[in-house]
């Protein structure tokens, strides 16, 4: 069956064709291990995980590349506030996002590669940039020289002075331009430095993506994904200094994003203070019932997140698990049941197939089709008698403590 998807490099619904007949290559920007990633970031999970498992379902050999940026200014002021070790730091955080995707029932990508053991490559391709001519270097900083890419500000589609005008853009007397971003910069002495021609210190965030998939996926691939607040600078960024460095006319061919979860219609961020830590959902509920929250709304469009939403979901779950049978056989799928997810992760029409495949399942009929289409879409992975206790068990989540856990800062 044909995918498609909503590529925001041209904003239309495209045929999905990878770049090679039965070999997919797609790369999803992980977290920075800076704090525990909240409820916000695990729509990306979660949405990817299912493109992954479709992707699959449809071709004989796919990569999927999923980073961890340990070397960051965010986790470098975070260590330093906690009076931890930036190592100990990102281990710690490191350790908390594994338990969120296992908890979320999340396939292991093919890999998942830490910024800091590619710092070699980032160094080897703003070597690249410089010898191109689309960077230069000023006192120990190398920054790329955006006005040299005629391409910029096109998945953005938007022009170069409108961009930087509705961003934060980091000011230094070191640029040229105040579009320029950094590739390179010094570190002070109590901070993470490998050595470089430019001197001791640490790569740029936008670089450290653009080398781990030229490493795991070559100069060009099929899909990248991401949050929709990554399209600027960041995805821009990338496909600048990619396309720059390697001297190729493509990065990667697909660009699909999702959008925000917002808490009472506001956009949820560490930034914002209304945050909903993973960890702490964790320790009270289920992590089906958050896997099909997260996938009751369709991705592009954003999900408000309540206590309604969750009851919801635990009570379509719980009915569910009337008919689970730990004797059932696994089943293909039907075309006509995956239908909606082949048509750009239209997950809500596939949920509404498993209410339809419910009804017939607790009459008796097609048990095994139903579970196994649950099982497609990562849920029904527990038992009936693992739900049973998880229901026994139980602290309840109400608005109030949804509330105190956010942390409001109002």
């Amino acid at each position: 069956m044909d995918i498609f998807l909503t590529n925001n490099l041209s904003n239309k619904k495209e045929h999905f064709i990878p770049k090679e007949k039965k070999n997919v290559g797609m790369y999803v920007c992980g977290p920075t291990v800076y704090d525990d990633p909240h409820i916000g970031n695990a729509r990306p999970l979660v949405i990817f995980d299912i493109l992954y498992k479709l992707l699959k379902n449809e071709f004989p050999s796919v990569t999927y590349v999923r980073n961890i940026t340990d070397i960051d200014d965010k986790i470098i002021k975070s260590s330093q506030e906690q009076k931890i070790s930036t190592k100990e730091l990102t281990d710690k955080v490191t350790r908390s996002f594994l338990e969120d995707c296992k908890f979320l029932n999340c396939d292991d990508p093919t890999h998942q590669p830490k910024a800091t053991e590619h710092i070699d490559l980032m160094i080897s391709m703003i070597n690249d940039l410089i010898k191109n001519g689309f960077a230069y270097e000023n006192k120990k900083h190398v920054y790329f020289e955006v006005n040299k890419f005629s391409d910029y500000g096109k998945l953005s589609n938007k022009k170069l002075k409108d961009l930087v005008a509705g961003s934060r853009v980091e000011i230094s007397e070191n640029k040229k331009n105040l579009e320029d971003f950094v590739l390179w910069k010094p570190s002070n002495d109590d901070e993470p430095a490998w050595e470089s021609p430019w001197g001791k210190g640490r790569p740029g965030w936008h670089l450290e993506c653009s080398a781990m998939s030229k490493k795991f996926l070559g100069n060009e691939f099929d899909i990248h994904g991401g949050g929709i607040d990554l399209i600027f600078p960041h995805h821009e960024n990338e496909i600048a200094q990619s396309r720059c460095a390697n001297n190729t006319k493509v990065f990667a061919n697909y660009w699909v994003h999702n959008a925000f979860i917002t808490l009472s219609n506001e956009k949820m961020a560490k930034s914002q203070g209304n945050i909903l830590q993973i960890k702490d959902f964790r320790k009270k509920i289920s992590g089906q019932i958050i896997r099909l929250a997260l996938l009751s709304t369709h991705y592009k469009q954003p999900l408000d997140w309540n206590d309604k939403l969750l009851i919801d979901c635990e009570n379509t779950l719980d009915k569910w698990y009337k008919v689970y049978s730990s004797n059932f056989k696994s089943v293909n799928v039907t075309d006509e049941i995956l239908k909606p997810l082949y048509d750009d992760l239209n997950t809500p029409g596939y949920i509404a197939n498993l209410h339809k495949l419910y009804e017939k399942a607790s009459k008796g009929e097609n048990i095994d089709l139903f579970l196994s289409a649950c099982k497609f879409i990562g849920l029904m992975n527990e038992t009936s008698e693992q739900w049973n206790n998880y229901k026994k068990n139980k602290a309840s989540i109400t608005e109030f403590e949804i509330e105190k856990n956010a942390n409001f800062k109002r």
